[in-house]
C-alpha cells in the first residue's frame, strides 16, 4: 500500500495550521447541531405554534399548511443539496458554508418575528421556513466535505461521527427543547437559533480557512441543475400531496395533479441521468457510483433512511395520541412529555456514534454499519411486539437499542462514503449523500403516513361509531363524527388534541349527562378507541421498516473491505 499521488489541484490545497482541524470540527458541529435541532423542535412545538397563530390545524382547509410545515424543509434541502455541493466545489466550500450560516440565521429571525395570524401567518411560517432550509442546505452540503478535507483518513470516522451525532442528536434534543420553549412562548422555538447563528457565523468567517482548491475551471451544469431540481421537486411535492385527502378519498393518490406531478418528475429525473452522462462538467458525478464503497454506502444509507425516516413521527403520535393520555397526561402537556420519554434514544446515539466512528477508522466501516442496521431491525421488531399501552421500561430499552443501531451505522457509513471520493469531488459527493438520505426520509414519511391512514380509514369508523352510540350520541351524529378524515384523527393525535370536543356539536354535548360528557371529552375515550386501528397499521410499518433495515444491512455488507481514496494499490 502507498500514498496516492493526487491531481495537481489536490496537491496544491492549502495546508491548515496545526490544530485547525479541531476548529473546523467544532464550528461545523455547531452548524449541524443547530440545523438538526431545528428539524424536530418545530415538530414538537406545532400545537403551541398553531395556537399562537390562531390556526385550527384540524380544519379541512388547514391540512395543507400543516403538511408543508412538516415536510417543506426536507423537500427544499433534498432538492438543493447536490447543486449546493457542486457550487461549493467550484467556488469554495467554506465560502458557501458561511453563506449557509447567514441565511439560516436570517430565516430563524424572520420566523421569530412573524407579524400575521391566521392563514397569512401560516403561509409566512412556511415561506420563512423554506428560506431557513436553503441555509440548512448549504450547511449540510459542506460540513462533511470540510471535515474530510482537514482530517487524515485515520481520524475521519471519529470526526464525521461527532458531526453526525450533532445532527441526529440535535434532532432528538429538539424534541425536548421544543416542548420546553413552546410552553413559554412559541416564538422562542425560532429565536433560540439567532444568537447561536450570529456567533457561529462570526466564528466561521474569522476562523474557517479554505483548505481545498476550488475547481474554477469547471462550469455549471445548467441543464442538469434544472432537470434535477424541477424533477425532484415535482416528485417530492406530489408525494407530499398524495398523503392528503382528495375529494371523498382519505388520500390524494387518485388526484390527477399528484399523478401528473409524479410522472413529470420521473421523466425529468430520467432526462437528468441522460444529461449527466453526456455533459462535460456534470452536476451529479454518476462515475462515483462505479466505486463499490460509494455506491453500497449510499444504497444502504437510502434504505436506512426509508426504514427510520418516519420513526420519530410515528413514535410521537403513539405517545401523544395514545400512551400519554392513557397514563393520565393532559392533551396539552403531551408534546413536552413525548420528547422527554424519547430521550433514551439520544443517549444510545450519543454513546455509539463517536465510538463506532473511532473504531471504523481502525477496522473499516463494513462490520459496524452492517451491525448497526441489524440492531435497528431488532429494535423495529421489538416495537412491533409492544401493546398500545406498554410498560415504559421495555420501551425505553428498545429506544436505547435503536439509538445504538443508528449511531453504529451512521458514523462509519458517512466516513466510508466520504473517504471513497477524490478531494475535488467531496462537496458534490457530500451533497449527493445528503440528497439520497433526505429523499429516503421523505419517502419514508409518505409510506408510513399512507399505511397508517389506510388502516385508520378502514378500522376506526366502526369502532368510533359504536363507542359514541354506546355513550348516548345520536346515531346520525355518531356516524358523521366517526367518518372524520383519518388525517384529522392522525393529526389530532400528533398535535395533542382531543378531537371529540371539536367534532361533536355543542348542543349534543350539552344534552349529555355530566359524567358521560366528561368521559367523552376526557383523556382515555378517544385514545382507547383509536388504539386498535392505529396499532394494527403501526405494526405493519414496523415490520416493513425491519425488512428494509435487513436489506440495508445486506447492502452494507456488499461494500467490501476498507477503502480510502488517498491510498491505492501500487504493486
Amino acid at each position: 500500500m502507498g500514498v496516492n499521488m493526487a491531481s495537481d489541484a489536490e496537491q496544491s490545497a492549502k495546508t491548515p495550521q496545526p490544530g485547525y482541524k479541531w476548529i473546523a470540527l467544532s464550528n461545523t458541529t455547531l452548524g449541524t447541531l443547530m440545523a438538526g435541532i431545528d428539524i424536530n423542535i418545530v415538530l414538537i412545538s406545532l400545537p403551541a405554534i398553531f395556537v399562537g397563530l390562531k390556526v385550527n390545524p384540524l380544519a379541512p382547509d388547514e391540512t395543507t399548511y400543516l403538511l408543508w410545515i412538516l415536510m417543506g424543509y426536507s423537500v427544499v434541502t433534498a432538492t438543493l443539496l447536490v447543486s449546493f455541493g457542486r457550487l461549493s466545489d467550484i467556488f469554495g466550500r467554506v465560502r458557501f458554508y458561511n453563506i449557509g450560516f447567514i441565511i439560516f440565521t436570517v430565516g430563524s429571525l424572520m420566523l421569530s418575528l412573524i407579524p400575521s395570524i391566521g392563514n397569512a401567518g401560516a403561509m409566512e411560517l412556511i415561506i420563512f421556513r423554506l428560506i431557513q432550509a436553503i441555509g440548512g442546505g448549504f450547511l449540510f452540503a459542506n460540513s462533511a466535505a470540510i471535515l474530510t478535507d482537514v482530517f487524515p483518513p485515520n481520524e475521519r470516522g471519529l470526526a464525521l461521527g461527532l458531526n453526525g451525532v450533532a445532527f441526529n442528536g440535535g434532532s432528538l434534543i429538539g424534541l425536548i427543547l421544543g416542548g420546553l420553549l413552546a410552553a413559554i412562548n412559541w416564538r422562542l422555538v425560532f429565536l433560540i437559533n439567532v444568537p447561536i447563528g450570529i456567533a457561529g457565523t462570526i466564528w466561521a468567517y474569522l476562523k474557517l480557512q479554505e483548505t481545498s482548491v476550488p475547481s474554477k475551471t469547471h462550469g455549471l451544469d445548467l441543464a442538469g441543475n434544472t432537470t434535477f431540481g424541477a424533477g425532484l421537486t415535482l416528485l417530492l411535492v406530489a408525494i407530499t400531496y398524495g398523503i392528503m385527502p382528495y375529494g371523498h378519498s382519505p388520500m390524494g393518490w387518485t388526484n390527477p395533479w399528484v399523478q401528473g406531478g409524479m410522472v413529470a418528475g420521473i421523466i425529468l429525473l430520467v432526462a437528468f441521468v441522460f444529461i449527466e452522462m453526456r455533459v462535460k462538467d456534470p452536476m451529479f458525478r454518476l462515475s462515483l457510483f462505479r466505486n463499490r464503497m460509494f455506491s453500497a454506502g449510499n444504497l444502504s444509507g437510502f434504505l436506512q433512511a426509508v426504514a427510520r425516516g418516519g420513526l420519530t413521527f410515528m413514535l410521537i403520535i403513539w405517545l401523544q395520541g395514545i400512551w400519554l393520555p392513557l397514563h393520565g397526561y393532559n392533551f396539552q402537556d403531551t408534546p413536552l412529555w413525548a420528547g422527554i420519554y424519547m430521550a433514551p434514544m439520544i443517549g444510545g446515539f450519543f454513546f455509539m456514534g463517536p465510538l463506532s466512528g473511532w473504531l471504523s477508522d481502525r477496522f473499516g466501516s463494513r462490520s459496524f454499519a452492517t451491525g448497526g442496521m441489524l440492531l435497528t431491525m431488532a429494535g423495529f421488531l421489538l416495537l412491533a411486539a409492544l401493546p398500545a399501552n406498554f410498560s415504559y421500561v421495555p420501551f425505553m430499552l428498545i429506544l436505547v437499542l435503536l439509538g445504538f443501531g443508528m449511531g453504529m451505522f451512521n458514523s462509519p457509513n458517512m466516513a466510508a462514503v466520504m473517504n471513497s471520493v477524490p478531494a475535488k469531488y467531496r462537496g458534490v459527493a457530500s451533497g449527493m449523500r445528503a440528497t439520497i438520505q433526505n429523499s429516503g426520509m421523505l419517502l419514508s414519511m409518505s409510506l408510513f403516513f399512507s399505511m397508517i391512514i389506510i388502516g385508520l380509514a378502514s378500522k376506526l369508523p366502526p369502532v368510533l361509531y359504536a363507542g359514541l352510540v354506546a355513550q348516548g350520541i345520536p346515531p346520525a351524529v355518531a356516524s358523521q363524527t366517526a367518518n372524520l378524515p383519518p388525517t384529522g384523527a392522525l393529526f389530532a393525535a400528533f398535535l395533542g388534541y382531543n378531537p371529540m370536543q371539536q367534532l361533536l356539536p355543542h348542543a349534543v354535548l350539552a344534552n349529555l349527562p355530566a359524567a358521560t360528557r366528561n368521559l367523552i371529552l376526557g383523556k382515555e375515550f378517544f385514545p382507547s378507541l383509536m388504539a386498535p386501528a392505529f396499532m394494527a397499521s403501526l405494526r405493519i410499518t414496523f415490520y416493513g421498516a425491519a425488512a428494509m433495515s435487513l436489506v440495508a444491512a445486506i447492502a452494507s455488507l456488499m461494500r467490501g473491505e476498507k477503502y480510502i481514496h488517498e491510498v491505492e494499490e501500487e504493486e
